[in-house]
């Protein structure tokens, strides 16, 4: 059977609306901490991460940011219509994007689209006590998502800035709640830098300056990379099977000096997260890219499982893009990715995931059944038979394959 023909049906569990975690709990690391290791599961408390580690271990983190990315704008008929910004169009680098003054180009999601049919939406306010009329124009799109221009009266205020003072943090939809003031501090993680994501890679959520110095403490490595998650990583799988299913493109870059680091420590790899293995593994495949002689920075979704692809080394692929960037005099890897990983794919990088528990029926949950196999029913059956919370602010795992 290929790949495309897997049964997101296969792939479900009965999640009980009182399971999933409204709120974070006020200390993070006192989550509860799932560890699976060779078909055995245990319970310990998330503070206790680096006694349950293998020895050697590097961890490596997102270090995306969440930004203020829902803007809600009001007619003058009444009606109400929500922006969310997804990504940026001109200029294209996030850093770019926030820096500008003035005016932008983003697409974006709109919600209530019905009650927008033409003409700029206008929002009147005031930012660091002086007036200014923020403006959105549509220029093109199809269904929810469009081009947004956004537009203000100033020369003085960045977009960055519009968006902390006039934009919303976009909590999950399945919370079932608004977003409140706490949301904008439990909702980042504390080692969040680097401005761009619509969704906190949460599995970083539960990490404490003090775990994180209980790490270095006991020898444990760490690297950072980004990976700015897009509004992607909640849309449902509608398909029956997963080839019908398009994964969102998403935007990453890594550090050269993370590169090297990564390279050196290969076989000892613990991802913080879904979206830092997205990272890891996407670098193999651009590696191996570069190896072909193709110089496009960019992962599609199926290209893992082509049957024609070379298997090159972790170690050949890694090298190759070390090389590429000290040949073109590169400090980090700009690139973007679409992968999917499902049951069947080969994983060439990382050895274990510290994770939340994710939703039925998502590619994240594909995700997890492709690292630890069929043993992941027996990981949600335990977690769900002995109290774990569930989703963005619930409790942690760490999964290892060996």
């Amino acid at each position: 059977m290929s790949v495309k023909d897997i049964h997101i049906a296969d792939y479900t569990y009965l999640l009980p609306d009182d399971r999933i975690a409204k709120y974070p709990l006020t200390d993070r690391s006192s989550s509860k901490l799932l560890v699976y290791k060779g078909g055995e599961i245990k319970t310990e408390v998330f503070r206790s991460l680096p006694s349950q580690l293998p020895s050697g271990s590097l961890l490596v983190f997102n270090n995306t940011k969440v930004i203020q990315a829902r803007l809600r704008f009001e007619k003058e008929t009444g009606g109400k219509v929500e922006i969310f910004c997804l990504d940026p169009v001109e200029p294209s680098d996030y850093q770019l994007a926030f820096a500008q003054k003035g005016s932008c180009v983003w697409r974006c999601m709109v919600g209530n689209l019905k009650k927008w049919k033409s003409g700029a939406l206008v929002k009147n306010c005031k930012i660091d006590g002086k007036p200014l009329e923020f403006s959105a124009v549509k220029l093109e799109g199809t269904g929810m998502v469009h081009t947004i221009k956004f537009q203000w009266n100033s020369d003085d205020v960045t977009f960055a800035e519009i968006l902390d003072s006039l934009g919303e943090l976009p909590i999950p939809p399945y919370l079932n709640r608004k977003t409140e003031e706490s949301d904008k501090k439990t909702y980042q993680t504390v080692y969040s830098k680097i401005d761009g994501s619509v969704a906190a890679p949460t599995a970083g959520l539960h990490f404490t300056k003090e775990v994180l110095s209980d790490l270095d403490k006991k020898g444990f490595g760490r690297a950072e990379l980004t990976l700015h998650v897009g509004a992607g990583t909640f849309y449902p799988v509608k398909s029956e099977s997963i080839g019908g299913h398009d994964m969102h493109t998403e935007v990453i870059e890594v550090p050269l000096s993370t590169i090297r680091t990564i390279r050196e420590r290969l076989g000892h790899i613990i991802a913080v997260g879904t979206t830092s293995v997205r990272t890891l593994e996407s670098l193999y495949h651009i590696g191996c890219r570069l190896l072909s002689g193709n110089t496009e920075l960019f992962v599609s979704q199926w290209e893992p499982y082509a049957e024609d692809k070379i298997d090159y080394s972790a170690e050949q692929a890694y090298d190759a893009i070390i090389s590429y960037l000290e040949s073109n005099r590169l400090e980090a890897l700009h690139a973007s990715t679409q992968i999917i990983i499902v049951p069947e794919y080969k994983f060439r990088v990382v050895g274990g995931i510290i994770t939340n528990f994710h939703q039925p029926k998502s590619t994240l949950l594909l995700l997890i059944a492709a690292l630890i196999g069929d043993d992941w029913r027996k990981v949600y059956d335990y977690a769900l038979k002995n109290g774990y919370r569930f989703l963005s602010y619930g409790d942690s795992s760490l999964l290892l394959r060996r």
